[in-house]
């Protein structure tokens, strides 16, 4: 089976690492990694995100330990659209957080316009936090959590 999944993932952290491994239970992932125009798009809150190139990077790094694990294999792509490589024909499976729900939603629509099958969208819940708040890189980036969710002493 062939996996899609999406982000910016800057930093990736522990709640991102619950996506990709729900993703390499179901099959071969692809990764699209928003670009350096699209990523800032896509925060519901404004901040500095990493280039493109340091973002894959360190993505590769964590994906293939996961895929080695799982004995699967994995490709990051660019994206340069919200809707992305989701609406490719080859994908049986689209792997979402529960915010990213509704793009799931899109997605499939899109799919079915152009005559292929809808994916699965399985949603993996929020990790959450010492504090009880979602794991997020906005909070890990302000100094708030680190990436496994330890709230960090502020001044």
């Amino acid at each position: 089976m062939d996996v899609a999944l999406g982000g910016t993932f800057d930093p990736v952290h522990d709640g991102h690492r619950r996506l990709f491994e729900r993703a390499f239970e179901l099959g071969d992932v692809t990764v699209g990694l928003t670009s350096d125009e699209l990523a800032p798009k896509t925060r519901h809150e404004e901040r500095t995100v990493r280039s493109f190139d340091d973002r894959r990077a360190d993505l590769e790094t964590e994906l293939e330990a996961i895929a080695t694990e799982y004995d699967r294999s994995f490709e990051i792509r660019r994206l340069e659209e919200p809707t992305g490589i989701a609406t490719e024909p080859q994908f049986d499976y689209l792997v979402v957080s529960p915010e990213t729900r509704s793009g799931g939603e899109r997605i499939n629509e899109i799919r079915r316009e152009r005559g292929h099958d809808p994916l699965e969208v399985v949603v993996v819940p929020h990790l959450r936090a010492d504090d009880g708040d979602i794991i997020s890189s906005t909070r890990i980036v302000h100094g708030e959590i680190d990436e496994h969710g330890t709230v960090l002493e502020g001044d």
